[in-house]
């Protein structure tokens, strides 16, 4: 997992990354935040070749401004630079497997 810290970064990775990239908007006071961490930790082991980036709202908010983000968790994938799909609130990990499947290919 990559944590993302301003723009520029999370411009030149989600631009240069061939793929898809799975993008966590979190907060460290978000509890279903910290819950979707877990999950994501166990998919980022099961899944070598998912890219996912972490950005914290409060650390970045310009990013989130940017993507138009509402409420925390959110996760927006990406695949070769052009955003695919986006869902907001806890996912189990079979669920967000399913998104990312239905929403990648």
């Amino acid at each position: 997992m990559i944590e993302i810290k301003d723009i520029q970064q999370f411009n030149e990775t989600v631009a240069k990354e061939p793929g898809v990239i799975l993008t966590d908007f979190w907060a460290s006071w978000c509890g279903p935040c910290r819950m979707l961490g877990s999950v994501l930790d166990e998919i980022s082991n099961d899944t070598p070749n998912l890219k996912i980036i972490k950005i914290n709202v409060d650390d970045a908010p310009d990013i989130a401004d940017k993507l138009n983000v509402q409420s925390v968790p959110t996760l927006i994938l990406f695949k070769n630079g052009n955003e695919l799909s986006s869902k907001s609130g806890f996912l189990s990990k079979s669920a967000l497997l399913k998104w990312i499947d239905e929403n990648s290919n």
